[in-house]
């Protein structure tokens, strides 16, 4: 018998169905609301801030969750846990193939983030912070100074633990 794989569009579709939660349509549609630049049609853009509204209440990411305008993801990261209680600040920018799980909080103001960065469940990214590419941000780190690339940062104190050779 055949795996189950999440390559196909219909299987994509049958696991949206399924949880209720179709993580490109949600953030597609959430990039064309915030966008200024963007000249949708305003009935259109409605209706997905209608459907992005509709998806954070069933999910229960209105209470905790806040993903600020001034947040400029360059393409929708990845959410292993749904946007449970995670807060994006202002002036933001998340790289490519971010990886965020629950719980965590990127100060706003000055904060830019990497391409291919892992950040673990309940971490903290204070205000100026610039993160480097390849990057892993164990769960509950304090990250208060800029990271280099191909870092892993661990701990409450931040300390890098590995460098690039």
């Amino acid at each position: 018998m055949k795996t189950f794989k999440f390559n196909s569009k219909f299987n994509l579709w049958l696991l949206s169905l399924i949880n209720g939660y179709n993580h490109k349509k949600y953030w597609r549609r959430r990039s064309v609301v915030i966008n200024p630049n963007n000249h949708t049609v305003i009935l259109i853009k409605l209706y997905y801030l209608y459907y992005i509204k509709r998806k954070d209440f069933k999910f229960n990411s209105t209470f905790g969750t806040n993903l600020n305008y001034g947040a400029q993801f360059l393409n929708a990261p990845i959410l292993p846990h749904g946007p449970n209680g995670i807060v994006v600040g202002h002036h933001v920018v998340v790289g490519i193939n971010c990886t965020i799980y629950q719980q965590v909080t990127i100060a706003s103001g000055g904060v830019k983030i990497g391409d291919n960065v892992l950040i673990g469940a309940g971490a903290k990214i204070l205000k100026n912070v610039i993160i480097g590419n390849n990057v892993k941000i164990g769960a509950n780190a304090v990250v208060v100074e800029n990271i280099p690339d191909n870092s892993t940062i661990v701990l409450q104190k931040p300390r890098v633990i590995s460098r690039p050779n």
